[in-house]
Parts: C-alpha cells; structure tokens; sequence
C-alpha cells in the first residue's frame, strides 16, 4: 500500500484496498467499517467489560429516570373531595425571595406539613357564588378512646373524625343504619370493621358509611372536637348541573379575590384547587415528601453519572491501551489518525448500542423493585402520594439508553484523540493535581458548614478526589511500588522481582487497576459512615438526653401528673419550623424538626445540655432554645431574636433564651408548648416524659428524625447498593481485560523457564499490591471528606462499624483476586 492511495495487491477485501483512499475522510468510509468490523470479531473479549459496564450503568440510570418520572409526575391522591370539583383550602407553602450574589432575585419554596386553615367566613362567599350549588365546611380531627379521666396507656386507640355532611364531598354513602343527630352518636365508615349498634370511642354507632376508617359527627360536634371556632380546614364546593369546572373555578376565584379573604395563619390569599391539586389539601404529607423523593433521587443520578464516566473511562481507555501496537500498525500503513479514532468509535459504538438496549431492558424491573420496597414500608411514602408510571413514561429507558451510549462515544473520542502519540502526560497530571486541590478545598469548606450544605461539600469533595486520582493513577501506582520495590526483590525471590520489574515498565496498567478499586474503597467508605456517624451521634445524644424514668403515650402531662409518685411530667409535642437563611449567598428554606415542651416539667425528664442561657425562658410566650450548631450559624445567643415560620406559615420572631448543645437528638428548636399546639394539625402530645418512682420500666432513648429520613435512608440505601456493584464490576471487569491483555507476557514467561508456581506466586504479590495500595489510597481519599462531614455536624470522628469496615476490605480483596487470577487460570497459565 502506498500513502498516494494506490491499490496494493490483495483482493478486494483487503484493509489496503481504502486506508490510503482520500474518499475516507468523508462519512461512511468503507476502510472505517472493515476496521471496525474486524477489530470488533478480534477484540470481543476484551469488549465484554466495555459491555457489563455500559449494561448495568443503563440499567441504573434508566431505572433512576423512571423514578424521577414518576415522581415527577406524582401528587397527593384525591378521595375525600373527589365530587367536589373545586376545593378552596390554605396555600400549604412557603416562599422566600433573596437575592444571592451578584445574581437575580431567587424565590425558595417550602412546603408546610400542618394543617392552614381559613376563614368561615370563605363558606358564606362561597354559597353565594352564581353556579355553586353548595358549599360544604370540613375539619379534619381525631377522636380518640377514652375521657379525659382514663388512666394513662389505656386509651391509646385514635380514629380519623369528619362531619356528616364533610361525608358527601367524597361522596360516602350510607350502607347501614341512618345519620347522627346528636353529640353521642357517630356514623363509622366500614374500614373500621364496626356494625350499627357498636359502643366506638365513646360513641354509639348509628349508622355504617362506605370509605375507609373514621368517624362522622354531627356539624356542631365536629366544630367542637376540631378545637378552632371561627376557621375551618377547607370549603368543598359543589356546582349545579351543567356548570363546567373551569367556569366554577373562575367564578370562585373572583369570589375569593373580591372579598379579600386571607388564610388565619400567614394571612396569603386562598386557593381554589381543582383536579389532582385537590389532593393537596387532603394529604398535607404529600407534597413535601414529593419534593424530597426529586431532590434525594436528582443528587443520587448525578453521583450515579460521575461514577459511570470515571468506570467506562478507565475501562475504554485500558481498552484501547492494550491496543497501542496495532493503532501504530494501521499508521505506519497509511491509515490517518481520524481514521483510526473513527473505527473506534464506530466499534465502541456497536457495543455499547447492544449493551445499553439490554440495560434499558434491565432499567424496568430495576425501577419496579425500588418502588415495590417504597410501598412495602409503612410510613416510608406518605398515605396519599400516588407515583404512577404511564405508559409513555417508559420510553424514557430508550433516551437514557442513547446518553450512554453518548457518554461511552465521548470517552473514546477522549481515550484515542492522539493515537500513536501516549506524550509524556503533563497535562494529565497537572489537571489531576488540580482535582486533588479541589477536592481538599471542597472538604475544607464542609467543615464551616452544617446540614445538607456539609453533606453535600463531602460528597463533591469525595467525587472531586477520585477523579483526581483516577487522572494520577500511574504516578500513585510508581509512587506505591517504589516503597515496595526492595522488599518485593529482597524477599519475594523471582516473583517478587518479576513484579516488582512488571510494575516499573508498566505503571499506565498498574495505575488503570487501582483506579476502580480507590473508587470502590473510598465510594463504600463515605456512604457507609456518614449514616453510621450521623446515627451513632444521635443515638448518643438521645442517651444523655432522656433522664426522665417513665414515658407514657396517648396521655397528656395533666393526667399523668396526677399518677401516685410522679414528680414531674412534660409534653412532647412534634412538629417542624421553616427557616429562611442564605448559604453561600444561596437563599434557601430548611424545614427543620421542633419540639414543644413544659418548661415546668424539664427538669428530671429531659436534658438538652444547654451550653448559654436558662430553659426556664421558655415558661413564657414567644420564646425559643437554639441547637448550638444552628445558633452559631445565624450568629444567635441569649437575648437574640430568630425569625420562623411554624409548622401551618405562621411567622414568628421569638426570644432566644438558651442555647443547647444536644440538637442532633431533639432537633434544632424547642419551642414552649402553648406556642406550638395552635400551630399543629393535631396537638396531641407525642409522648409524654415523666419522672418519680411511679413503676419502674425504663424509658427508651427517642432521637428527634428530619422530615423524610426513612424515605431517604431506603432510596439511598438501594441506589447506594446498586452502584456499590457498579464500582464492583468496574474493579473485576478492568483487571479481567487487563489480564486479557497479558496473556502473551504469561506465556512468554512461561516458555522462558518460569514455573506454574511462580507466576501464581507473582500474580498474588500483585493482587496483594492493588489490594493494600488500593484500600489505603481509598481510605485517605475517603477519609478527608468524612473528617469534614462529622466534625462540622457531631463536632467529633467519622465511625464505621467494625464489621462494615471488614465488609469492604473483604469484598476489595476477593474481586482483586478474582480479576487478576481468572484471565490467567481460563488459559492454564498457572497451572
């Protein structure tokens, strides 16, 4: 062949036939297709770590596209007002507007979890709206077993209550007996298993409605129990016949506007909801825990991305590493550069066209599995979020099926963009310094900051420095076998030479191995001990900060006070607070966990370890008790004012009185009880904490959860699995290829006089190496940003369990060994 692109001899099939043809730089060049035609049927083996990889990553991301999809799409499910065509109830978010530096006006939301009511006066309006046939009040409340006389821990039974009339908003009909008409009597709906005639809560039971469990009340009877004269929960609005619903929605809207009608909590405008937006004002759960599930699974998909690029890199790269030799080949023969990076891509191409279609194929159950686990745990998704999944939806597998496909196309783009020319890796090294700069820097700046910012600054950090070692891996893979050259030659005898010589004329290899065992070491490390530190914290502090002998439940602090031998007795009562802060210059709203207590009933019950100020404070309105964390933060101490939104909008400045240190367990705030309970949805205590020598049974240490942890703990659980054994596969499928690839060099040995025994011999010093320089590269790089996270959040160490630290270590070891012994045993190289 000749450069001129004259035809050597050869038939037409041959590869000389068009390298040289100046037509190959135009698209569909035919040597570009023989090329990698051929090098796919050569190199099949080495593709199917290519092909695993690119598998199980479109399997994870699809199934993770499907659930943002339907979380996306989800809402909270209409029951209660599902023959109501509009709904007028509170706005059940939070807004705030800031402006970050050097940037635009920003709004932040935040959705409420207690209960904004609205005037009474809405339904009056409502009723004289031209097309409402009529306008229906509701107050939702729970009765529960017992008088206020019982004795604590025998009326613990609480049932759903609703009017009567609330009933035909559903509409849930009578199946049995008739209406109540006084203060005695109730109607059950037929969840609750009661039959006409039945003693419920106090209740005789007149009448059996179809729906789930509650109670039906008369209107005067639920005004009472619902404990708020003059507001209601909501206004379900019925229109006449032929009235179409954007009609009535308009017209009620007007209404609203007209009268000027505010909600009693934050004093916003009402909404007129309409559609699934009723679903709304039903599960007030639902919305937030939405947002959550979005939020947790975007940031779960984008460490999900940047762990599936660091892996097909490696992979592509050693890939294409091991084909140096023939790209070299090809150019000495008159192939150009472009072409030879086209027939990589065009192969790459193919296999990760096949392997990505069956990851989309992998992709459905995985993302039905998650879901099924979701909806197996009780509480974990809150009653009346529907997730569902439409049909189209799932052709969402196929668009995530190209973007990696794209991803891999970059990557050899990337891996081959110089062929023949390896340079010297300045450039690689410069920027894989600079990575390990920002990944320090990204720890450093974890340490200054609390809550969901540190999290997320240990996680960039921990991203930040795998990256960079994964650029530094044959200079930290030189550096490591420098340390153990002499030992390995002293005492290793000719396997130790042997790798100790192997090792220095191929660190590019040696550093491809280790980079995907650092990724897994460091990747287990960071998930597995935040958790672990977080809740080895908490469980600490909720030790220290129980003191009370008895706890109680479905009982308040009055009856218990009254018990022979109590001393003192608290409410604990549960809810959260919205506080609005800037981070960075980044307006955002945390909805945080509060609790309402007795100041009176502290002392002997509980202990928040308060650090400034006096819990006695609280005796009086408008006050509140300040984690330290958050106290420092916002610059606050004893005598400050901090502004909140209470759990229904409610905006409040309180009086800081005490600072405490024990936030982790009790939360960010404790407020008094007189002040939360009429911001509550039901104001019942949660638990009541109680000391004296009244009984003896020990009092179970409580900690205080954030909103929607348990949602995250089994989402981020799954996903933290799944690319668990992403990063395992990488380990196994790069040292396979790279064994692959060193099959020649085996046999070579081999036939030079090395025996079955000592190449096992060398081959285990190497697993060895990469196993120990591997675990204490990703232990370091791990290490870091774990430090960070746990001193700027518990003030203290990063924790491991023993037996997860011995997990790691023996998953490590066990794939090493696989992946360098197999390649080698499947050609009887070592035996």
């Amino acid at each position: 062949m000749s450069r001129g692109g004259k035809r050597a001899s050869g038939g037409s099939g041959d590869p000389a036939v068009s390298l040289g043809n100046p037509a190959g730089r135009r698209v569909g060049n035919p040597a570009v297709r023989l090329l990698a035609a051929r090098s796919l049927r050569t190199h099949r083996k080495a593709w199917a770590a290519v092909f695993a990889a690119v598998a199980v990553t479109s399997a994870l991301l699809g199934g993770l596209a499907l659930a943002l999809g339907s979380a996306g799409l989800g809402h909270a499910r209409v029951e209660r007002y599902a023959a109501a065509p509009v709904v007028v109830a509170g706005d059940q978010e939070v807004s705030w507007t800031a402006t970050p530096w050097v940037s635009e006006p920003t709004t932040e939301t935040a959705g409420l979890t207690e209960r904004v009511r609205i005037p009474a006066a809405a339904v009056d309006v409502l009723r004289a709206v031209p097309g409402v046939r009529e306008a229906v009040p509701d107050d939702t409340f729970v009765v529960r077993e017992g008088g206020a006389d019982s004795a604590p821990g025998t009326g613990t039974r609480a049932y759903p209550g609703r009017s009567w009339d609330a009933a035909r908003l559903a509409p849930y009909r009578l199946t049995d007996g008739r209406e109540p008409r006084g203060a005695g009597e109730t109607v059950a709906g037929a969840g609750l298993g009661a039959a006409v005639g039945d003693t419920v809560a106090g209740r005789e039971v007149v009448g059996v409605a179809d729906g789930p469990a509650a109670l039906y009340v008369t209107a005067g009877e639920a005004r009472r129990l619902a404990g708020h004269p003059g507001s209601v929960d909501a206004v379900g609005v019925l229109a006449e016949a032929g009235v179409p619903v954007d009609t009535l929605h308009a017209r009620v809207r007007a209404a609203l506007d007209g009268a000027g009608l505010r909600d009693t909590a934050a004093g916003q405008p009402l909404r007129a909801l309409t559609g699934d937006g009723r679903g709304g004002a039903e599960h007030l759960g639902a919305p937030p825990a939405r947002a959550e599930l979005l939020q947790l699974l975007a940031a779960v998909s984008g460490t999900l991305v940047l762990v599936a690029v660091l892996v097909l890199a490696s992979l592509v790269a050693q890939a294409l590493q091991q084909r140096a030799a023939e790209r070299e080949l090809l150019l000495s023969v008159g192939a150009t550069p472009r072409q030879v990076r086209a027939a990589a891509g065009r192969e790459v191409t193919r296999v990760a066209g096949a392997a990505a279609l069956l990851g989309a194929l992998l992709s459905v159950p995985a993302f039905l599995m998650l879901w099924s686990a979701l909806r197996a745990r009780t509480g974990v998704v809150p009653e009346g979020l529907e997730l569902p999944t439409p049909p189209w939806l799932f052709a969402a597998v196929l668009v995530v099926a190209a973007l990696v496909v794209g991803i891999t196309r970059l990557v050899v783009l990337l891996a081959a963009r110089r062929p023949g020319r390896p340079g010297k890796g300045g450039v690689r090294r410069v920027a894989g310094l600079v990575l390990l700069v920002l990944g320090v820097g990204s720890a450093a700046t974890a340490t200054v900051q609390g809550g969901a910012a540190a999290a997320a600054a240990a996680g960039a950090a921990t991203v930040t420095l795998v990256a960079g070692c994964a650029l530094l891996g044959p200079w930290i893979a030189r550096a490591a076998m420098t340390v153990l050259d002499r030992p390995f030659r002293w005492f290793g005898g000719a396997p130790g030479r042997l790798t100790a010589a192997g090792a220095g004329a191929h660190s590019r290899r040696l550093g491809a191995a280790l980079v995907p065992v650092v990724l897994v070491t460091s990747f287990a490390l960071v998930q597995l001990s935040a958790g672990a530190t977080m809740e080895r914290a908490a469980a600490a502090q909720a030790r220290a900060a129980t003191t009370a002998d008895l706890a109680f439940t479905g009982t308040t602090a009055e009856r218990v006070r009254r018990l022979p031998g109590v001393e003192t007795a608290t409410d604990v009562l549960r809810s959260s607070v919205v506080l609005a802060r800037t981070e960075a210059g980044t307006p955002r709203l945390d909805r945080l966990p509060v609790l309402g207590v007795d100041a009176e009933g502290l002392a002997g019950t509980l202990d928040p370890g308060v650090v400034a100020g006096d819990l006695s404070g609280l005796a009086r309105a408008g006050t509140v008790a300040v984690g330290a964390d958050t106290a420092e933060s916002l610059e606050l101490k004893p005598g400050s004012t901090v502004e909140l939104r209470l759990g229904d909008g409610t905006p409040k400045r309180l009086k800081v009185v005490a600072v405490y240190e024990r936030s982790l367990a009790l939360g960010e705030f404790l407020l008094p009880k007189a002040e939360l309970a009429p911001h509550m949805s039901d104001p019942y205590p949660a638990r009541v904490l109680a000391s004296g020598t009244h009984g003896t049974s020990p009092v179970a240490p409580e900690a205080v959860t954030t909103p929607g942890a348990e949602l995250n703990g089994i989402v981020s659980g799954g996903i933290v699995a799944a690319i668990g054994g992403l990063t395992v596969l990488s380990v196994l499928s790069t040292l396979a290829l790279i064994g692959a690839g060193r099959r020649g060099e085996l046999a070579l040995l081999r036939q030079v006089g090395a025996s079955a025994g000592q190449l096992r011999r060398m081959l285990g010093l190497e697993a060895g190496f990469l196993t120990a320089t591997g675990l204490l590269v990703g232990l370091v790089v791990g290490a870091l940003p774990l430090t960070a996270f746990a001193w700027a959040l518990t003030g203290g160490l990063p924790y491991l369990p023993p037996a997860q630290a011995g997990a790691i270590a023996g998953v490590v070891l066990v794939t090493v060994v696989a992946g360098v012994f197999l390649p080698a045993a499947r050609r009887g190289l070592t035996r």
